[in-house]
């Protein structure tokens, strides 16, 4: 049980240093690198599991690879897990950080790694591109969601509205058409309960 243990630890630290290592752009360009290795590779979340780890990621103070990292470590492993993958995503960024620190003067004037900068630039849109599709598979896709999609999409690209009140915005109209749905369930359930008595009758 305890080499188990230690095998799983010792993956999720593997795993997510590879993705804080070799991920650039931010969490959500992690997103999809974290779906294949999470996912794809070993079966530690289901596909709906893992888009309701990146909304509470999303919705809650902090980065969200960090918490992403987190919470998949903790499903896995318990307490250590999360402590194991959560190292491991943010030990690559501490390295690199640290190093170019030493030699911030000389590493700006590289005009190498101006290009290479502008090529990541392109890369992180594809990989972002990359995370929405994957997500967007397991997702129900009926009225409300195509509703909700186009709005939030408006709002942000149009009126440049901030995200924060795009999530706050679609978690209200969730909650809400949730409600709705539930109560129109409840009353066709009644409904259908009248009918059968009445046919009993």
């Amino acid at each position: 049980m305890q080499l188990r243990m230690i095998k799983n630890l010792y993956l999720l630290f593997i795993k997510f240093f590879k993705i804080g290592a070799f991920t650039f752009g931010g969490g959500y360009a992690m997103i999809s690198l974290i779906h294949t290795e999470t996912v794809d590779k070993m079966k530690w979340l289901t596909d709906e599991e893992m888009n309701n780890m990146i909304v509470v990621a999303e919705s809650t103070p902090g980065v969200l690879a960090v918490n992403t990292a987190t919470f998949v470590g903790y499903k896995t492993a318990g307490i250590f897990g999360a402590a194991a993958a959560t190292f491991g995503v943010i030990l690559p960024s501490l390295i690199i950080i640290g190093v170019i620190s030493l030699f911030f003067d000389a590493f700006r004037e590289l005009r190498f790694a101006a290009y290479a900068f502008e090529g990541l630039r392109a890369g992180v849109v594809l990989l972002i591109f990359d995370a929405v599709l994957k997500l967007s598979r397991k997702n129900k896709k009926d009225a409300f969601y195509y509703c909700v999609l186009l709005l939030t999409a408006a709002l942000s690209v149009i009126f440049g509205i901030n995200p924060i009140f795009l999530l706050m915005g679609a978690t209200v109209a969730g909650i809400l058409y949730s409600i709705k749905s539930w109560r129109t369930s409840k009353t066709g359930g009644d409904k259908s309960g009248e009918r059968e008595r009445d046919d009993k009758k």
